[in-house]
């Protein structure tokens, strides 16, 4: 019922524009179905109750882990657990895996942008890269492009030797397959099979473009095998792996609170609420609840147990900061007394991803082909581009820096797109690209229409270390966020040797067969270094540097003994009872592979270290 009614209303928006499927038409289209269609809600646990004074838990935000983690609580009928997120709920429209860029222009997205830098992010207006994050029910799991990944076993077992006793692959193993709804027909069958019964549903999209075929088909012809990428061996390529069921985007939220609804009396549920400080006694030491805005009023919470951060990287070391929580003289510069000294905010990480444009004779993904009426009727039927989570089809992972101890341990992971650029408007928006860059790299292309597709080649494990700091005091005012992409020369070596596999595999025969080849281009800024040289592309790469969306961190697990810990391994902030974090802050290191999933396995494993903690097993 929902995709008709999608897909009904988008043909009528087309006829109230006057507009035949025409790109403007579609941006239009989509744009008015992104900013969420508000009658149409997906509402999960109903948040229309009326708060009470005190909970045994409070979690902060209702993202990957949020929900996950609520859920889990709220499986002890006696513990009275609250979620709170400070943007609205799912539409329809977020549905949809084919619109996943179009999401970052509406309502749903906190539209945080980097700090200027001269080194990196140079083709996005004002050197300053867009980093999207999740205002919504579901957090960014209704923002991603849905690319599952577990990663690889060695980042778990480096997270265990740093001190951190329980995160060893083998023991957080379970745990993603306690989450796992894997309807993956040809995952790995050994040790590291996936789990088929967990409330998250993995699978392939139905649909995939001439360029997919090609690239696992090259791939495997320049010697990389076709395998599980979430198997026993990670070196591989393969068709992507999606958070997807029946066609349909599944969130956190879907996964977890959609069963929930009018079951649990225990759970409830506030959104549009923006926590704005942890109550924590200076005294003592002990978090006691929390200040939370709704329809403009400040109004105090109190927590019998713990209060539990998961509002992500960047809004779970901005809320610890203001609460006085962070770097001591930090925080006295914006006028924030310290409670607990602690290095939050710093090790933040991110991966990024310079993406070239390959030019194609096979058919490509554009918007004016995603509502046509053979598209909506694939769609209908569960099948059809608009299937495809963002464009995005297939993975390959190399070790293209291993030695011995690191020859199983990935460095690059190639994304291929079925579309590029220049097809799709909106991507110059999502991405920021100043609009000169854009008209020189790809205006002539745009106008053409010229079939496509873009391969971008990922950095996994990045020695680059960025910060989140406070602007002000005020916690409306967004953080300040110093990317710091490329201050380790390591990452932009291993950016261009990235850049370079992908090219490599224009030679092979699966995509000489639809004559692929390289956009002929060159940024004017980098044309001094030649055509495709080193130079050359780590120039285009400090150019278009591609966030992936995977900001991690910034509350660093760790033992006491490590002056860069922030929580301990069991995500209780140092010297603070009754606060802790889940998310992606907690990451010492950035998983080599895509974070949704882990986050998920962290909640997971958070929920039963909690219960422990509190006598319910």
């Amino acid at each position: 019922m929902q995709l008709i009614l999608l897909c009904t209303l988008a043909l009528c928006f087309s006829d109230a524009l006057g507009q035949s499927y025409t790109d403007n038409g579609i941006f239009d289209i989509m744009e008015m179905l992104a900013r969420g269609q508000r009658q149409m809600n997906l509402e999960s646990v109903d948040d229309r109750v009326s708060l009470l004074s005190e909970y045994d838990f409070i979690v902060v935000g209702a993202g990957t882990a949020g929900c996950a983690l609520a859920a889990r609580l709220s499986e002890n009928p006696k513990w009275k657990v609250l979620l709170l997120e400070a943007g609205g709920p799912e539409s329809y429209a977020m549905d949809v895996p084919i619109i996943a860029h179009f999401l970052q222009l509406g309502e749903m997205n906190w539209k945080y942008r980097t700090q200027p830098s001269n080194n990196y992010c140079l083709a996005m207006k004002d050197n300053r890269c867009n980093w999207p994050r999740g205002k919504v029910m579901g957090g960014s799991s209704v923002l991603n492009y849905m690319m599952y990944t577990r990663a690889n076993r060695k980042d778990y077992d480096q997270w265990s030797r740093l001190g951190n006793p329980g995160w060893s692959y083998d023991e957080v193993l379970p745990y993603f397959r306690k989450y796992e709804g894997s309807l993956i027909p040809d995952a790995d069958t050994g040790y590291a099979r996936p789990g088929r019964r967990g409330p998250v549903k993995i699978s392939y999209s139905s649909y995939r473009t001439p360029s997919a075929d090609a690239f696992v088909e090259a791939s495997q012809q320049s010697g990389l095998p076709r395998g599980d990428y979430n198997g026993e061996s990670q070196l591989s390529v393969s068709y992507l792996q999606t958070t997807i069921g029946n066609g349909t985007r599944w969130s956190s939220n879907r996964a977890y609170l959609y069963p929930l609804k009018g079951k649990r009396s225990n759970l409830h549920v506030k959104k549009n609420a923006l926590v704005t400080k942890v109550l924590i006694d200076p005294q003592t030491k002990t978090a006691y609840g929390i200040m939370v805005q709704i329809d403009g009023r400040m109004k105090k919470v109190l927590a019998r147990k713990e209060v539990i951060l998961s509002a992500g990287a960047i809004n779970t070391p901005q809320l610890l900061m203001l609460s006085g929580v962070g770097p001591a003289k930090h925080l006295r510069e914006v006028g924030i007394k310290p409670i607990a000294d602690l290095a939050v905010g710093f090790n933040l990480q991110d991966h990024l991803a310079p993406g070239i444009t390959i030019l194609c004779n096979s058919s490509s993904l554009k918007p004016s082909l995603m509502l046509t009426t053979e598209a909506v009727g694939s769609f209908l039927r569960g099948q059809g581009p608009m299937r495809i989570p963002g464009g995005v089809e297939a993975l390959s992972f190399y070790a293209l820096d291993g030695n011995e101890r690191t020859k199983d341990w990935p460095d690059v992971e190639l994304i291929s797109v079925g579309g590029a650029i220049h097809l799709n408007d909106v991507l110059k928006l999502t991405f920021g690209i100043r609009t000169d860059i854009y008209e020189q790299m790809f205006g002539e292309e745009s106008r053409q229409q010229s079939n496509a597709f873009m391969i971008l080649p990922m950095i996994l494990r990045p020695k680059s270390r960025g910060r989140i700091k406070l602007r002000s005091s005020n916690p409306q005012l967004h953080p300040l966020i110093y990317a710091n992409y490329f201050a380790d020369p390591y990452d932009l070596n291993i950016a261009v040797r990235g850049i370079q596999q992908a090219v490599s595999l224009l030679d092979q025969p699966a995509f000489q067969a639809i004559n692929a080849r390289l956009l002929d281009k060159q940024l004017p800024a980098c044309r001094q270094h030649g055509r495709q040289t080193s130079a050359y592309w780590a120039c285009y790469a400090r150019h278009f540097t591609f966030t992936i969306y995977h900001y991690s961190g910034t509350a660093k697990m760790g033992p006491q003994s490590d002056p860069s810990a922030v929580v301990d391994a069991r995500l209780r902030v140092h010297g603070i009872r009754n606060l802790r974090v889940v998310d992606a802050s907690i990451m010492p290191y950035l998983v080599a592979g895509h974070p949704n999933g882990p986050i998920f396995m962290i909640a997971e494993k958070a929920a039963d270290m909690i219960k422990q903690d509190h006598n319910y097993v």
